[in-house]
C-alpha cells in the first residue's frame, strides 16, 4: 500500500487508511469536485485536517466552514454533516470512537462526560496547539504503516493514540477547553508534587495506580519506585494514610459526632468496612469507634 504519508500523490479519487488500536487514519484524495452528505454516525468523531486544497463543510447545527492547509474541522456523533472538497484536496481524516475520547477527556478533567463533546467545527492548525495535532496525527499515521513500527509495540502504539486524542481535545475548541488548560497550568513541574495535590483533591474518589501515574505522567513502575524513594512508602499507602487522617479529623471535631463511621469512611474512599477499622487501628492505635466514644465523653 502507498504510503500514508508519501510526497506524491497517489491517483486523483483514492484514499488510503491505516487502523489504530481506536483510531482509523486516512490520506484522501480527490479529483473532479467531491461532495457528500452523511447521516450522523453515532459512534464515532471525525477530524479533518486539510493539508492541500480546500474543504467546505457544514453541520446540522448550522455551523460552517471552509477549511484551508490552515485549519481543520470536526464533525460531530449525533449530527448529519455536508463536506465538498475541491479537486486538488488532501486531507488527513482521524475517526476516533466516540466512547474512547469521552472516557479519556473524563479522565483529564476528573468528572464525568455525559454527552457527545460540542466541539466547534472549525479549529486552527497554525496555532501551537494546531501545528502539534498535525505533527502527531502525521507521526502517528507513519509509524502505523512503517515494518517495524510502533504498530508492533501495542504498549507504544497506545500511548501514542491516547497523546493523539488529547492533542484533539486541545486543538478543537469545546466547553470542556479551559478545563483542560486550567488543569495544566496548575501543574508544578514536579511529578511526584502534581500526584499528590492531585490525591488530595480526589480522595472520595476510585482512583487507581494507572490514575495516578497518568496524573505524574510517568509508568505504574516509576510512580512506585518514585514515592518509595521520595516518602518511603507506595502511592496507594500513602493515598490511604490521607484518607484515614480525613477520616480522623472528621470523627474527632465533625459536627456530627453520631454519624455512621462506615458512611464517614466511604466520604474519603475508604469503601471496605472490616479493612478500614484495621487500617485505622493500626494508624491511631485505636478503633474508629473508640475515637468517637472518646470524643463524645
Amino acid at each position: 500500500m502507498t504510503s500514508l504519508l508519501a510526497e506524491g500523490r497517489p491517483q486523483a479519487g483514492t484514499g488510503h487508511r491505516v487502523a489504530a488500536r481506536r483510531h482509523t487514519l486516512a490520506l484522501l484524495v480527490h479529483g473532479p469536485p467531491t461532495s457528500f452528505r452523511t447521516p450522523p454516525t453515532e459512534t464515532c468523531y471525525h477530524v479533518n485536517l486539510t493539508t492541500k486544497g480546500r474543504t467546505f463543510a457544514e453541520r446540522a447545527d448550522g455551523s460552517t466552514t471552509m477549511t484551508d492547509r490552515a485549519s481543520g474541522l470536526v464533525l460531530l456523533p449525533e449530527q448529519a454533516s455536508f463536506v465538498h472538497w475541491t479537486p486538488d484536496a488532501e486531507q488527513l481524516v482521524l475517526k476516533i470512537p466516540r466512547s474512547r475520547l469521552e472516557s479519556h477527556l473524563a479522565e483529564l478533567i476528573g468528572q464525568p462526560v455525559l454527552d457527545v463533546v460540542p466541539f466547534e467545527l472549525a479549529f486552527d492548525l497554525t496555532t501551537p496547539r494546531g501545528r502539534g495535532l498535525l505533527a502527531a496525527v502525521k507521526f502517528l499515521a507513519g509509524e502505523l504503516e512503517r515494518p517495524g513500527g510502533l504498530r508492533d509495540v501495542p504498549l507504544a502504539r497506545e500511548q501514542l493514540e491516547t497523546f493523539v486524542m488529547t492533542q484533539v481535545l486541545l486543538a478543537a475548541r469545546s466547553p470542556y477547553t479551559d478545563a483542560l488548560t486550567d488543569r495544566g497550568q496548575r501543574s508544578t513541574g514536579n511529578p511526584i508534587a502534581d500526584v499528590l495535590d492531585y490525591m488530595e483533591r480526589n480522595l472520595e474518589k476510585r482512583l487507581s495506580p494507572h490514575d495516578l501515574a497518568r496524573v505524574g505522567c510517568m509508568s505504574v513502575r516509576g510512580l512506585h519506585a518514585a514515592f518509595q524513594r521520595e516518602l518511603g512508602v507506595s502511592p496507594m499507602a500513602h493515598l490511604r494514610r490521607l484518607r484515614l487522617d480525613h477520616v480522623r479529623v472528621e470523627l474527632l471535631h465533625g459536627s456530627i459526632p453520631t454519624r455512621q463511621i462506615s458512611d464517614v469512611a466511604m466520604r474519603w474512599g475508604l469503601f471496605h468496612p472490616s479493612r478500614f477499622a484495621k487500617q485505622y487501628q493500626d494508624r491511631f492505635g485505636e478503633l474508629p469507634s473508640e475515637t468517637l466514644r472518646r470524643r463524645a465523653s
